[in-house]
């Protein structure tokens, strides 16, 4: 019996097939060939064609199918991950009616800001554990306030796994984890938090069918079935924000346990039992994804915008000139590993890809101090800029640590970043943790989520009880000491 998962990022869409009767991972494939293109209209923005990644779904799909023989008919349900807090907006024929304003797009942040201003600082707190932010909501406020003909138009709001769940299905739902995500949960009541939507004058019939995170959601379309190669019985099982759901691929499920990730943004995630509010709202709280009402189960989560984007702009500055076209990111890494830990003192400040978090939703841009144009290579500035991605983490971690939501080992599944070992051991230094790397994906862990949704596992203990971990990375003594010093002068210099 095989299930489908689909992750649904910014840059790229990662579909993965699990033999649940194995335990194995039968094929994955990622689309488009090159990184999907983000559109900015004006500074501060970033879009997407929903359209699209519908697409490249069925693209993905149809490479399953003819170039690893799955037999799509023997998927019995899909779990889908993708990009939070984005805002897919459509007509009742669930057409969007404009781009999707996604996850790193700015110009929500001050209509949140003035909602929570609105409907008060503590009230706000005791509903949605912080800001609305430059969340789902208050993007929604946006094109109501800035675009009312396109609003007007709009019969639902989803986010951007909804879309897709909805493309296969035809019905718009959205999960309670999503609602959370999209600063609409109540978390005081257990509800869809009707207080933010009054605040906002925004409906209540715009909100889909609210669905939990695991069970039989909902079938896929009988004709979307037999367009695709579908068995007419297969349904949706699971979705989930790219980030919780990268925590259910680690299996970091229980209070105390912490999932990381450093792909276009970089992210600690970390489970905890509690209701953590930070009066700053640096950091945010959302429902984890095996929250029930006999065990509470959040996810503190923080961001930095500035990571895999950051790597992926010097990738692009570094091939100028190539005539074989960009060079790879294990030749970025290669470099970094010739350059001496603390980079001859050049410092790199990871931001520029929006509003950050930590900096309670202001726009960072990026910088670089102390460039020597008779000291620093190339190799300097490739490992200055992960020493300053592991620094806006540890300083974000910090943050987490003053709310008690911190541990002494943290997981990672080895992609992205964390396929550099100098960025493993940067990592380790300056967080002073344990990391645990694990052979795994968002594509995977929806995969098995689905699995477990459909019924296939009884516990989700029992659906992850073969995760393989790779490697176990202890902090070197002599570098945590050099770290220390180094992440203190970026600090101070920030």
């Amino acid at each position: 019996m095989y299930f489908l998962g689909i992750d649904l990022g910014s840059s790229s869409i990662k579909l993965s097939v699990f033999d649940a009767e194995k335990g194995i991972t039968a094929a994955s494939v990622t689309v488009p060939e090159f990184e999907m293109e983000m559109v900015a209209p004006q500074m501060g923005w970033a879009e997407q064609d929903p359209e699209k990644w519908w697409d490249y779904v069925k693209d993905g799909l149809q490479q399953l199918e003819k170039k690893h023989r799955i037999p799509l008919k023997k998927i019995a349900g899909i779990g889908i991950a993708y990009q939070m807090h984005g805002l897919v907006l459509t007509d009742e024929n669930l057409k969007p009616v404009r781009p999707s304003i996604i996850w790193c797009d700015s110009r929500a942040a001050k209509t949140g800001e003035t909602a929570f201003n609105k409907i008060g600082p503590e009230n706000s707190r005791n509903q949605i554990l912080g800001s609305p932010g430059n969340f789902t909501a208050s993007k929604l406020k946006w094109v109501k306030d800035h675009q009312p003909e396109v609003f007007k138009q709009a019969k639902w709001m989803m986010l951007p796994g909804d879309f897709i769940a909805a493309k296969f299905s035809g019905i718009p739902q959205i999960s309670t984890s999503g609602l959370s995500e999209a600063a609409l949960w109540s978390f005081k009541e257990g509800r869809l938090a009707t207080e933010i939507l009054e605040a906002m004058e925004l409906p209540e019939s715009m909100i889909p069918e609210v669905v939990p995170s695991f069970g039989k959601q909902v079938k896929v379309n009988p004709e979307i079935a037999s367009e695709l190669g579908l068995d007419s019985e297969t349904q949706i099982t699971y979705r989930a924000g790219d980030q919780p759901n990268n925590a259910l691929s680690l299996n970091t499920l229980q209070p105390g346990e912490i999932a990381t990730t450093a792909g276009t943004s970089a992210v600690i995630y970390a489970v905890t039992e509690n209701n953590v509010s930070d009066e700053q709202n640096r950091v945010n709280t959302f429902l984890h994804v095996n929250n029930s009402e006999e065990a509470k189960r959040n996810g503190v989560l923080l961001c930095i915008n500035g990571s895999g984007i950051l790597y992926q702009w010097l990738r692009k500055i570094m091939s100028l000139g190539n005539s074989n076209g960009l060079i790879s990111y294990d030749q970025l890494n290669q470099e970094a590993a010739r350059a001496e830990v603390g980079s001859k003192d050049l410092r790199f400040y990871p931001f520029g890809n929006g509003v950050e978090r930590i900096f309670n939703n202001k726009e960072a841009n990026s910088g670089i101090q102390n460039l020597n144009f008779n000291i620093h290579q190339s190799s300097h500035l490739i490992r200055s800029a992960c020493e300053g991605i592991v620094f806006a983490m540890n300083y974000g971690f910090d943050i987490m640590k003053d709310l008690g939501a911190s541990g002494k080992t943290v997981r990672a599944g080895k992609a992205n970043l964390f396929l550099s070992p100098v960025f493993r051991e940067i990592f380790t230094a300056t967080t002073e943790t344990t990391l645990e790397l694990y052979n795994t994906s968002g594509a995977e862990g929806a995969a098995r989520g689905a699995a477990y949704g459909q019924g296939f596992f009884n516990s989700l203990e029992e659906a992850f009880s073969n995760l393989e971990r790779l490697e176990l990375i202890e902090p070197k003594p002599e570098l945590v000491s050099q770290y220390k010093e180094f992440y203190q002068n970026w600090k101070e210099n920030l």
